[in-house]
């Protein structure tokens, strides 16, 4: 079967829907892999790299008579009318919120695949390209941000005087809004966050923000994307969204709700009370924005100063990168589609990966397509599981233990104590003390280190295991055969964890190494 890689054909388009790099893979399937001329020149992607990567670079007419058409738009009026009956069409087609679009591609008898209707699981996050788009642009939208805003955002002290650091709100922490957390922080931002699922909260402190907390009661999550907020919800963040805006130098609002226009968080009493250099940049702009004075694909100034950036290609400058990006979720779909790499696509829609994604399908015999959306839904991980229902016991709880047990164990601990330490040598009771505080010391000191920090962690146990092994080997000559046994297990015991620890350290530090 060919692949057919057009040019897009929007204005001002910058992305290709497989680079040189990923074209090769495709064609590594068994595909024969046709790319149109000129395609891929705004990401750096001339036509003689495709050449040198052994892809063909043909005309228009050659790539729109494939078997599969990939693209990265979803498709206009005429390119529809260019595609063969029964080929396949793979692209960002957002058919929720294209009816019409579903309708014209069924009756052009296509098979239509939805690359931005991946479900959100785990298998199929290398084939998620609205994550690996948003990413990149959450990245962007702070580049843009940085050059309207024109002053540093790390703070410094220096001989002409203080600098403070950038504030920064990111409103949303899903990948775009996590992207921009990261990037912000890297550049010395002091960065807050919020977002209406309380889950996130851990990942937004992981990258050195904070997480704003508003008292409500907020649902986790059941399909990893935020919910429409009720009334009380957006009554308890509106308060916080003026108060956390008018005290930043910059705003960055990723809100979206799958299928729906985008909330409205930012008023333009807000915007107003903002201070004149502060900046705006509304990344759901292209569902209708999250700020009242955003204008689509526009940089707008406010009287009092404020910059509101609308911008909806934020991906596409970060072209070279985006386009591989997107590519290489194309080659893990197909990677998917042709199972047996001959280069032949089938289509099982018993995986509910591929009918998650596809929107309509052709037909043996021609006519028009089946249209295959909405899929049904799928069940996802991203909310913890619900607690097992509570069993009835069919027995009376037992008695509460007697209090006075306590107190005779800890009378016959101290007399078994006493007799011990007056038969044992005067060393005996320095040594325990010692032993005892080590203990509780150690216990309260390991048991409240983060958990992140558990693997920096094994080198202080490596040295103190070292300890016990120097230790033990210096009672091991004494003439007493308990105290050989103690010492030869000690050594044992302390041996394997100084071993276990460096070959753990070694194992994480090839995971940071190439090849």
């Amino acid at each position: 079967m060919r692949i057919g890689i057009p040019r897009e054909f929007r204005p001002g388009e910058t992305l290709v829907a497989a680079t040189a790099k990923t074209a090769s893979q495709l064609a590594g399937l068994g595909y024969d892999v046709v790319v149109e001329r000129g395609a891929g020149a705004a990401a750096d992607q001339p036509d003689t790299a495709y050449a040198d990567a052994g892809v063909r670079v043909g005309t228009g007419e050659e790539v729109w008579s494939s078997d599969v058409v990939v693209k990265v738009n979803a498709p206009s009026e005429e390119e529809i009318v260019r595609l063969r009956p029964g080929a396949t069409l793979v692209g960002l087609l957002a058919p929720a919120r294209s009816p019409e679009l579903v309708e014209r591609l069924a009756a052009a008898g296509v098979t239509a695949l939805a690359m931005d209707a991946v479900p959100r699981i785990s298998r199929a996050q290398s084939m998620d390209v609205l994550s690996s788009m948003a990413n990149v642009a959450g990245y962007r939208a702070v580049i843009e941000a940085a050059h309207e805003f024109g002053r540093l955002f790390t703070g410094q002290v220096t001989a002409a005087g203080k600098v403070p650091p950038a504030r920064v709100f990111v409103v949303g922490a899903g990948v775009a809004g996590l992207a921009a957390i990261g990037a912000a922080g890297s550049l010395g931002a002091v960065v807050r966050a919020f977002d209406v699922r309380p889950e996130v909260a851990e990942q937004v402190e992981s990258m050195g923000a904070q997480f704003v907390r508003v008292e409500m009661e907020q649902e986790v999550s059941s399909d990893g994307y935020a919910k429409e907020m009720t009334a009380a919800q957006e009554a308890a963040t509106a308060a916080m969204y003026d108060e956390e805006a008018r005290a930043a130098d910059i705003v960055i609002t990723t809100a979206l709700i799958p299928g729906r226009p985008a909330p409205r968080l930012i008023s333009a009493e807000t915007v107003a009370a903002m201070r004149p250099g502060s900046v705006v940049v509304d990344m759901a702009a292209a569902n209708g924005g999250n700020v009242a004075a955003t204008v689509r694909d526009e940089r707008v100034v406010t009287p009092n100063g404020v910059t509101v950036l609308g911008y909806t290609d934020l991906a596409g400058r970060l072209a070279a990168q985006t386009s591989q990006l997107y590519g290489t979720n194309v080659v893990n779909l197909f990677k998917l589609l042709t199972p047996a790499k001959d280069g032949r696509l089938t289509l099982d829609l018993d995986d509910v990966v591929q009918r998650g994604i596809t929107v309509t399908r052709a037909v043996e015999g021609g006519g028009a397509a089946e249209a295959m959306w909405p899929p049904p839904p799928v069940q996802v991980s991203a909310a913890p599981a619900a607690p097992a229902a509570a069993v009835p016991a069919e027995k009376e709880p037992p008695a509460p233990p007697d209090p006075r047990r306590r107190v005779y164990a800890a009378a016959l601990a101290a007399v078994l104590f006493l007799a011990l330490a007056t038969a044992a040598p005067a060393s005996f009771l320095p040594s325990l003390t010692v032993f005892v505080l080590a203990v509780v010391i150690g216990f309260y000191v390991i048991g409240n280190v983060h958990h992140a920090l558990h693997t920096p962690l094994m080198s202080v146990t490596n040295a103190i295991s070292g300890i016990i092994v120097v230790g033990a080997i210096l009672q091991a000559p004494v003439d007493n055969v308990a105290v050989q046994v103690i010492a030869g297990i000690a050594v044992l015991l302390a041996s394997i964890n100084v071993f276990g620890g460096f070959l753990v350290t070694r194992r994480m530090l090839n995971m940071f190494q190439k090849g």
